[in-house]
């Protein structure tokens, strides 16, 4: 399946989805993409903990175009635990505003348990 990101200036959600070693498209900060087929979303939380402005903005620009909002079948949200109940919150508000799962959360850039539960978990979610 494929992976729809948005990665912040850091990169961390880009290291991240390199290390899945799947089908990527990247949702750039200054150019809206259409996307032709299923996906699951993957991006970091924003806000520094508040829930305005935990989605970010070229995300909420990516998923104002029906098509791609139509074809999103999971979110994978990456966030700061620092945080606290905010913690990957952008991923919670996607999740319920498209009524599809969020399926994992990881910090910053994840570790290798979390590239390994991602992948395997899209792979079989991708069966489905």
């Amino acid at each position: 399946m494929l992976i729809v990101y948005f990665s912040s200036k850091t990169e961390n959600t880009h290291k991240f989805v390199n290390k899945l070693d799947l089908p990527t498209e990247r949702i750039l900060a200054d150019k809206v993409i259409e996307v032709n087929e299923p996906f699951i979303l993957v991006f970091p939380s924003y806000g520094g903990g508040e829930v305005k402005g935990s989605v970010p903005l070229p995300v909420i620009k990516f998923l104002n175009n029906p098509k791609n909002r139509s074809l999103i079948r999971g979110v994978i949200a990456a966030g700061n635990t620092n945080f606290g109940k905010m913690y990957c919150h952008g991923g919670k508000i996607v999740a319920e505003k498209c009524g599809v799962p969020l399926l994992y959360k990881f910090e910053l850039m994840g570790n290798e348990e979390d590239v390994l539960k991602v992948k395997n978990g899209v792979i079989n979610f991708g069966k489905k």
